[in-house]
């Protein structure tokens, strides 16, 4: 379905689309108040089209959210400096530049939508977008979010970083096995914020009914990996090396982050139910990009805050977790509650089932949907808390190879998933 670009977008957009007309390459950055990061972001940008796609006609778009700290002005004046330094060929075209504000619900997801809007209307053919929070991008990102689109004809690019190995903890506990787990594909950052995608995506993206709903918040990203996969788009990863932007103490306060994003996967498993339950197992996706160690920034962990929070859900959450739960698994959380801080242990199989148990109960709605995702929030603390016990002094390795064995136990435990989908039974 092709969507009419004028009904949705800004003026100053639609002019600019009527003066470019048609584009090879687009690159988006969604931004909001980054205006401490962002010419970083746009001078890597610049820079990997002008060496790696010299031939190309290429737009960069930036959808702000009605940043009031100068973040377009940047945008708009930022130009690299010494760009014969990195170039063996000089660019064709000049790199066009779209700013321009973002309209319907605030997040990301709505400036994504103007962003595959302009890439439809320009009939760009290979699209990426990157974070403009990013202190790590290079002009490398560019060349491995694009090249597999533009030259190997894969229509999704998913990013694959070096992460401390207490960044990313929902991605880690949660959505990384889980989407593993559901769709057989063994894409490692599902909700990386970088992505790739082919111009026909973009448009398919657009023809989805989820413009008003979470997706055009926070779920964003698992909705446009589980999109391209469910739909049988041709899906790879790239790997970029270390992401290094504001991470967040997993602790802090991450509800809005949590809901959006637990509540979008568990919507998509509705959406794709007939998907899913059809296969077992999960393979590799071809990854592009030459792999290498980073130093990593560390991130601080308060486990005693998590641990707090746990128990005090524990008590406060008892008579829906109860229902949520089986008995067996809601007296196994108890005990945990009760132990001391160096005998907590919150294992593999227990969290597998306590998160199949929650999507089950969002399937047969037993409590809104929204209020069941707060009421994991304590159990997450709890996981993480007791998984940064365990491997505070375990290497990255170590604690990647504990999360390949947590993806493995979510796919063992699959089948049980499939098969209580359709009845009233609990894991």
């Amino acid at each position: 379905m092709t969507t009419n670009p004028a009904d949705f977008l800004s003026d100053v957009a639609n002019r600019k689309i009527d003066e470019i007309k048609e584009t090879d390459l687009v690159v988006g950055i969604p931004s909001y108040n980054n205006s401490r990061t962002i010419s970083h972001v746009v001078k890597a940008v610049n820079a990997g089209l002008s060496k790696y796609f010299p031939h190309a006609k290429c737009v960069l778009i930036n959808s702000d959210g009605g940043s009031k700290d100068g973040t377009a002005d940047l945008v708009r004046h930022t130009e690299v400096e010494n760009l014969d330094m990195i170039l063996i060929e000089h660019p064709v075209h000049l790199i066009s530049k779209i700013i321009t504000p973002y309209h319907g619900l605030p997040g990301k997801g709505s400036a994504f939508r103007t962003i595959f809007k302009i890439a439809e209307a320009l009939n760009a053919k290979a699209c990426c977008v990157v974070d403009s929070d990013l202190r790590s991008i290079t002009p490398e990102w560019i060349e491995l979010l694009l090249d597999p689109i533009l030259e190997k004809k894969f229509d999704y690019v998913a990013p694959l970083y070096a992460r401390h190995k207490f960044d990313g903890t929902i991605t880690n506990s949660i959505v990384y096995p889980m989407t593993r787990a559901l769709y057989g594909k063994q894409i490692r950052q599902p909700i990386g914020g970088e992505f790739g995608f082919s111009g026909k995506l973009a448009s398919h993206y657009l023809s989805k009914n989820v413009w008003e709903s979470d997706v055009a918040r926070f779920g964003i990203d698992i909705w446009m990996t589980t999109t391209a996969i469910g739909d049988g788009f041709k899906v790879c990863q790239s790997y970029l090396g270390a992401k290094i932007h504001d991470a967040k103490d997993p602790g802090a306060d991450l509800t809005n982050m949590f809901v959006q994003v637990i509540g979008s996967l568990f919507a998509l498993m509705e959406h794709y139910a007939a998907q899913w339950q059809n296969h077992s197992g999960s393979e590799p996706v071809p990854t592009f990009g030459f792999t290498f160690e980073v130093g990593l920034e560390p991130i601080n962990v308060n486990i005693d805050r998590m641990i707090t929070n746990f128990r005090l859900g524990m008590e406060a959450l008892a008579p829906i977790l109860s229902k949520i739960l089986s008995d067996d698994l809601f007296q196994q959380l108890n005990d945990i509650g009760n132990t001391v801080q160096n005998e907590f242990h919150f294992s593999d199989e227990l969290w597998v089932k306590s998160i199949y148990n929650f999507a089950l109960a969002c399937h047969r709605q037993i409590f809104p949907a929204e209020q069941l995702m707060k009421s994991m929030i304590p159990l997450y603390m709890g996981r993480i808390a007791s998984f940064v016990l365990q491997h505070q002094h375990s290497s990255a390795f170590e604690v990647e190879q504990k999360i390949e064995d947590l993806c493995r136990l979510y796919e063992q435990y699959k089948p049980l998933l499939a098969e209580y989908w359709q009845n009233t039974k609990l894991l």
